[in-house]
């Protein structure tokens, strides 16, 4: 394995770990809180914003070697991430747009990496 594919594969590491961060924002936004102060000082939100870190440090990890030009694309795969993170933890409903939506950015991502 190339020294570029490991940076790349902690590159997408530190999108999944976005992800799963914002899948927990998300559901933390859900839940009704007793005061303002337990909206940002629970644990939810803590593990969230640890995670977000966690993540910048592998991607500033990450970008030692891999190009910016790729970096830009492999980004895109958070929405991939998102929507299926979404789909199994928040059971959020698969559209026909987030289908296309997705098969775009998947689509874009292969037409660069193979060109």
């Amino acid at each position: 394995m190339s020294r570029l594919t490991i940076y790349i594969m902690i590159y997408l590491s530190s999108v999944f770990v976005a992800s799963i961060s914002q899948i927990i924002l998300k559901k933390s936004a859900g839940v009704t809180y007793k005061s303002w102060i337990y909206e940002y000082l629970n644990i939810r939100v803590i593990t969230a914003y640890g995670l977000f870190f966690v993540s910048t440090l592998l991607t500033m990890y990450a970008l030692k070697v891999v190009p910016l030009t790729l970096s830009t694309l492999l980004e895109g795969s958070g929405y991939i991430f998102v929507l299926v993170l979404g789909y199994f933890i928040l059971h959020e409903k698969m559209t026909k747009g987030k289908w296309i939506g997705s098969a775009f950015i998947i689509c874009g991502i292969l037409v660069y990496t193979l060109f």
